[in-house]
């Protein structure tokens, strides 16, 4: 298991970004393998999220990784501190011409599961499930 904390900013989603592709090729998992870019991109959306929607002044947000080699997952949750916004159960819709919106989508197709849950005291844990091995969806 992986845990850590971040600022919340774009350096900060940058960093957590990095060290998920370091605990993948701790696990076994090179930064090119289809499995350590698909954890990597969610940490990229969820982190980013968490900065952008999530952010509290003075408040970081955190990472944790987890395997689940029953279920042949890795399993990744965003905290923050905000418990306002919570994420649609389904990805919004998209415009091919907007310059943002599609966060949720690429986690919808890189992920098996993903939902959020209300953190105590404060805020909010959005996670995802992403396939690991041989496994298909």
């Amino acid at each position: 298991m992986f845990t850590g904390q971040f600022a919340s900013t774009p350096k900060g989603a940058r960093l957590a970004r990095r060290a998920a592709v370091r605990r993948m090729e701790e696990w076994g998992r090179p930064p090119e393998s289809g499995e350590s870019c698909a954890v990597a991109l969610v940490v990229a959306e969820l982190a980013a999220n968490a900065v952008q929607h999530g952010r509290l002044p003075g408040h970081e947000f955190g990472l944790r990784l987890s395997v689940d080699a029953d279920a042949g997952v890795v399993r990744i949750e965003v905290a923050d501190a905000a418990s306002g916004k919570r994420p649609p159960v389904t990805p919004p819709v998209s415009y091919p011409e907007g310059e943002s919106g599609r966060g949720l989508l690429l986690v919808d197709v890189l992920a098996v599961r993903w939902g959020s849950a209300p953190r105590r005291p404060m805020g909010k844990t959005v996670w995802a499930e992403v396939v690991l091995g041989e496994q298909a969806r």
